[in-house]
């Protein structure tokens, strides 16, 4: 977007004083308060009449007075059409940026009733927010609302049915024509606020709840950026804007703006068929808006350029906008972006990985992980922008690792759909995006979704923040068998082998998803997975530990702070684990040798015969005692059983021999970690504790970020393991 304020100066239209607090008006030698809003966007319309529309100075006059009965109020521009501002051509009404849409009808009903006062008769007004723009034709004799595309520009008094050309910059200028314009490109924080005051436009009626209104922004979103992608010629309009009907066409007013809002129903709904017929998984259901509620959107987004956006900047537009929506409810889909920055930093992610993220929420891993290959790709051709064969070979380099390479799986239906738009608004990647259990069977995703590329043992790199603490129980999920952690563990120093069925009840599903990770890397692939301390450390979980080093070489463990996901509505503590995939053959070989050491334990110190010798004496001591109580009592022994008496004595007896048991166990366990520690191969584990990382617990930003540092060494670690 054109810097107004900058040129303004330079062109000496206006001057601030030394602290920007202040803005002068150079012609009118006026001065104004800049940190008032309104002030700002007042200083934007007065910049663009001088600068887009060449209106003179002169014929431009700011704060004029308005009589309107016993009061006098002030109108913010007014243009005349003669040097002697006698004549007032256009006057402009100007509101703060986050004005609702409320506030902005009401701004309009202000601006007639300011031209209404004024004397002789205003010709145009113009309602403007400098996110939102509205233009009438004013018509005092009959008071009706000719809507407008736009206003004229001086020494013109036609003007266009629509405002937004492509390749506006290479038009000529024909004199006495009206001038049309090119999409901008604008800063995230304005993105940000139009996206968000779209949405509250769309619910704040009643008519849809939040969720509902998050769903229909994001299709005309995606038919927004679909539009910018269409072939167009030079000076072609855009069909994602509003376009006006001419009064000879349909004279009557309402008429007039129902069949406009019909018209651009028919555009939208076109530009979202045509972009379905590519992926139909990114929307299922049809539009659902009404066509006034369809131009309502429009008003706030048809002037930006959505494709030229910065990236970062679109990105992060999106994800603040979907991060004030959805995390009261679905924080836990929200990753923040300096752990997965550090994650996928680390990594050595190439335009040939095959990356997946089995609980993808919006898809902070896939983006990162595609602007990686990115970057990658202006490495490697860095004149790709005036180069077109370094562009061709440019675009190719990422687009197919985005096409072909990066999955994603997410449960919820919205926050898919969410992350396939994030996906789409960074240029794409959301092709293999998919709704989905991502706990349920390679088999059974690629039949639901025609999918094939969700296939076991196929995948380089698997990034990913698992939801913590929810229960995958038995009576709810039948794949809950299918899982080895799913199942009871085996005791190797129990004295009876297990019988009958030896699925859990239930398994909490971070656990369920280190097994699904696995079976979904290739050998030698690696897993960057957020989990919580308590598998790390909880004596509950060492046959999750148990399984981890059968099955993956750990690479290294990060401890977050406990503030990491506060923020996010999570307080847990976590960590995120790295681990490489061992062969089948190595996981064997491993397997076979910690049981050897066990046999060797449980032989060498005759384990299961101690125990079945004190399982004996237990029940002698117990044979005698109630046969000494008998002499005494004359009662059955059953009824002996019953008394306080034998009930304290074999209380005692049992806690003794629970004592020798547990002594004895732990004896063998110490062994068998010394045993293990000296036979099995050994190797280096990368360990780190980051304590300030990026942010408070609020979210804030802070200086210090300890990631990066670790970071760095950290991949230094991972290049030399996987050059070996």
């Amino acid at each position: 977007m054109k810097d107004y304020i900058q040129i303004g100066i330079e062109k000496g239209l206006i001057s601030f004083n030394e602290d920007n607090s202040r803005i002068k008006y150079c012609y009118q030698g006026k001065e104004r308060n800049y940190n008032n809003p309104e002030e700002k966007v007042q200083a934007l319309a007065f910049l663009q009449l001088v600068i887009d529309y060449n209106y003179p100075e002169r014929q431009i006059k700011q704060f004029e007075p308005v009589t309107m009965g016993s009061e006098v109020k002030e109108a913010d521009i007014v243009v005349f059409e003669d040097e002697v501002c006698v004549k007032p051509l256009i006057l402009v009404e100007c509101k703060k940026q986050d004005v609702s849409e409320a506030e902005f009808q009401q701004a309009i009903n202000q601006a007639y009733s300011y031209a209404f006062a004024l004397p002789n008769e205003v010709k145009y007004v113009w309602i403007t927010s400098g996110i939102k723009n509205d233009y009438f034709e004013v018509d005092k004799s009959q008071n009706t609302r000719n809507q407008l595309p736009d206003i004229p520009q001086y020494g013109i008094r036609e003007v266009a049915n629509y405002k937004y050309v492509y390749g506006a910059e290479y038009l000529p200028d024909i004199p006495g024509k009206p001038k049309f314009f090119g999409l901008a490109v604008i800063e995230q924080v304005d993105l940000t606020r139009r996206f968000k005051l779209a949405h509250e436009a769309l619910w704040a009626g009643g008519q849809l709840n939040p969720s509902e209104a998050f769903d229909e922004l994001d299709k005309l979103i995606f038919c927004k950026i679909w539009d910018e992608r269409k072939p167009r010629k030079v000076g072609e309009p855009y069909d994602f804007q509003i376009i006006t009907v001419s009064k000879s066409e349909v004279p009557d007013e309402t008429k007039r703006r129902i069949k406009e809002n019909e018209n651009l129903h028919n555009r939208i709904k076109a530009l979202y068929e045509e972009g379905r017929k590519k992926d139909a998984e990114v929307f299922r259901d049809d539009i659902r808006l009404a066509p006034e509620k369809i131009r309502t959107v429009v008003s706030y987004l048809e002037s930006v350029n959505l494709s030229e956006t910065d990236l970062d900047s679109k990105g992060r537009a999106f994800e603040t906008f979907m991060g004030s929506f959805f995390r009261g409810n679905f924080g836990q889909y929200f990753t923040p972006r300096e752990i997965v920055k550090f994650i996928v930093d680390v990594l050595p992610i190439t335009n040939e990985s095959k990356v997946l993220d089995t609980s993808c929420g919006s898809g902070g891993f896939l983006l990162y992980a595609l602007n990686k290959v990115r970057e990658q790709a202006t490495e490697y051709y860095p004149n790709y922008k005036n180069d077109t064969r370094q562009y061709g070979k440019w675009y190719t380099y990422w687009h197919d690792f985005a096409e072909k390479n990066l999955f994603g799986i997410e449960i919820n239906e919205q926050i898919s759909r969410a992350a396939k738009m994030n996906m789409i608004i960074h240029d794409d990647g959301h092709t293999n995006v998919i709704t989905s259990d991502g706990l349920v069977s390679d088999a059974d995703i690629k039949a639901r979704t025609g999918n094939n590329g969700f296939e076991y043992e196929t995948f380089d790199f698997i990034i990913t923040n698992p939801p913590f603490g929810s229960t995958i129980r038995q009576t709810e999920q039948a794949y809950l068998k299918t899982y080895m952690l799913g199942k009871k563990e085996e005791d190797w120093l129990a004295v009876r082998s297990r019988t009958g069925d030896d699925t859990r009840d239930g398994q909490q599903s971070e656990v369920l998803f280190i097994e699904q990770d696995y079976h979904f890397l290739k050998e030698n692939g690696i897993l960057a997975i957020v989990l919580p301390d308590g598998i790390l450390t909880n004596s509950s979980m060492q046959f999750v530990r148990t399984q981890i080093e059968d099955w993956f070489r750990i690479v290294a463990v990060v401890s977050m702070p406990q503030t990491a996901f506060t923020a996010n509505g999570a307080g847990v503590k976590s960590s995120v684990l790295f681990l490489q995939k061992w062969s089948k053959e190595h996981t064997e070989k491993l397997v076979a040798k910690k049981k050897s050491i066990e046999d060797n334990l449980l032989s060498k110190t005759n384990y299961l015969a101690t125990r079945n010798l004190w399982d004996r004496e237990i029940k002698q001591k117990q044979k005698e005692k109630v046969a000494s109580m008998r002499n005494r009592q004359l009662t059955s022994a059953t009824e002996i059983k019953k008394t306080d008496e034998f009930k304290s004595w074999n209380a005692e007896m049992q806690a003794e021999y629970a004592s020798k048991i547990d002594e004895l166990k732990s004896k063998l366990v110490e062994e068998y970690q010394q045993r293990k520690q000296s036979d099995l191969p050994d190797y280096s584990i990368f360990m780190a504790i980051a304590e300030e990382i990026g942010y408070d617990a609020t979210g804030k930003k802070t200086k210090n970020n300890e990631l990066e540092v670790i970071g760095e060494e950290l991949k230094k670690f991972i290049i030399n393991l996987i050059s070996k």
